[in-house]
């Protein structure tokens, strides 16, 4: 029965106010000893299971070292032309693949198909004989490429809870790290081995080998992959039961969609009128800025003063120090539940390590400086996770703001190459000053962001303790938490009110 404003009382629901107890609630509230123990094993297999198909490897950076520039006929401009127009693709692919993504509902098959896609076209680029060719074949690679990894994003926040998801997703980006460490060791191998076998010189093996290698990993995505927690034919029906229940009380609604097709445009529509997504995808695009010099890290490398192998032998001890470091720092993330203090402190290091690069001429300040720049990849797992337990459900929504969010990352992607002037070597201070701009306004989102769930929890505080009133929407998704927890609805509305927001 609805009042003069259109709106529920939730006592007034069912027809009648509901009784639950404490006891009911904590029940609710939680899993059962039981429950915990089949808890730990499935996410022991989801780990297992998930995780290694998340790391792939994309090297366009260290193929600059070995003659792509020269065999084409590059200039510094038409390199960064060449590094830019693959993210033009890749943001205007983001929201429509995952709401796609999500309304096929088939993660396997659609991540699996896109990141083959990926490889062959990869593997293709390693033909092109001008410039404009390579434009063309970056293009196309940033749209087969731009299902992957606001894919994967939306996918295992699919699976994970909010006080896992940090230590996943940094598990996740070291896929990315990894590459750039190892990747360029394999470049450096392919340089000194490869160079000129077949008639074909060191960038063309490069691209050859390693899209292969991305074709056979997409393969078996598609084969082995699992898609949701619901339809995952290996679980049993009580590690079944456990993975929905533990998502439902983590987010305290169920993790579903609305039935019908228009679902996936009112989940962006509810995504787009968030003004955290907004937050987040600022927050996200600064980081991304920041760590530019990725692309360029081989080229960073290389003032040292050593050459083209020693300088991509250099590129991976930065790296490797970064993904152990990262899962260490998203670790404890995840254990003490906070997002905002392991969001920034990470900041006034990467800073520091940018000044000394710009600074300072001689080869151990400087190669040092390589390992603090790189604490700002530290803050990607904390921020992935951050939006996981800030904007967990619906489904659709969290597609929609994933993809949104690492559209608007991706943006700084094209214009931050043209920022690493050849002129600028070998300090790159325009760049470098760029990235410390960058990391500047990330705090300051950080600090909105934290100031705005801090006062929302305060109101969801209050609420606990007044008879609040529910509107119809809200009925709805009461509705589908209590299906999926064979409860009440009244029962529903106690367990939502125990949700609180990570800060």
């Amino acid at each position: 029965m609805t009042d003069d404003v259109g709106v529920i009382h939730d006592h007034d629901a069912m027809g009648e106010k509901m009784d639950i107890s404490h006891e009911e609630v904590v029940h609710l509230a939680q899993l059962t000893p039981e429950e915990k123990v089949i808890e730990t094993k499935l996410r022991r297999r989801i780990d297992s299971t998930i995780l290694p198909f998340v790391i792939i490897v994309n090297n366009y950076a260290a193929a600059k070292l070995q003659g792509l520039m020269t065999a084409l006929s590059m200039s510094d401009a038409q390199y960064q032309t060449g590094l830019s127009v693959l993210f033009v693709a890749y943001i205007l692919m983001q929201v429509p693949s995952n709401l796609l993504l999500n309304y096929v509902g088939r993660p396997s098959l659609y991540l699996g198909f896109f990141v083959m896609a990926w490889g062959l076209v990869s593997a293709l680029t390693s033909q092109v004989t001008t410039f404009g060719g390579i434009v063309a074949c970056r293009f196309i690679l940033g749209l087969v490429e731009a299902p992957f990894f606001a894919g994967v994003l939306f996918y295992l926040s699919s699976w994970y809870t909010k006080k896992e998801l940090a230590l996943r997703m940094s598990i996740f980006y070291a896929g990315s790290l990894i590459s750039g460490a190892f990747g360029n060791l394999i470049a450096a191998g392919i340089l000194s081995g490869l160079a000129g076998a077949r008639g074909m010189e060191a960038w063309q093996w490069l691209y050859i080998i390693e899209g292969s290698i991305t074709c056979f990993i997409g393969l078996f995505m598609a084969i082995f992959l699992p898609d949701f927690p619901e339809t995952w034919r290996a679980l049993t029906p009580k590690m079944k039961a456990v993975a929905l229940r533990r998502l439902a009380i983590d987010a305290a609604e169920a993790d579903a969609d609305e039935a019908g097709g228009m679902s996936q445009w009112r989940g962006a529509k509810l995504a787009f009128s968030d003004k955290r997504t907004y937050a987040f995808a600022l927050g996200y695009m600064c980081i991304n800025a920041a760590t530019g010099f990725q692309f360029f890290f081989p080229t960073l490398t290389a003032t040292l003063g050593y050459n083209n192998v020693i300088s991509l032998l250099l590129v991976a001890p930065p790296y490797v120090f970064m993904v152990i470091f990262s899962l260490g720092h998203n670790y404890f993330s995840d254990r003490f539940q906070k997002r905002f203090v392991f969001f920034v402190y990470p900041i006034p290091i990467a800073i520091v390590g940018f000044i000394i690069f710009m600074t300072t001429s001689s080869f151990g300040p400087r190669y040092l400086s390589l390992f603090l720049m790189n604490f700002a990849f530290a803050m990607i797992g904390t921020l992935f996770g951050w939006i996981g337990g800030t904007i967990p459900r619906p489904r659709a929504k969290r597609a929609a703001a994933y993809a949104f969010i690492n559209s608007v990352a991706n943006s700084a992607s094209i214009w931050t190459p043209y920022t690493y002037r050849s002129q600028d070597a070998p300090h790159y201070r325009p760049a470098l000053g760029v990235c410390i701009g960058m990391l500047g306004i990330a705090f300051l989102t950080a600090a909105f962001l934290y100031i705005d769930l801090r006062s929302e929890n305060k109101r969801l505080e209050r609420i606990e303790n007044e008879d609040a009133i529910l509107s119809e929407r809200d009925l709805r998704r009461l509705q589908k938490t209590a299906e999926v927890e064979s409860i009440d609805i009244g029962a529903a509305r106690r367990l939502q009110k125990g949700f609180r927001y990570v800060l």
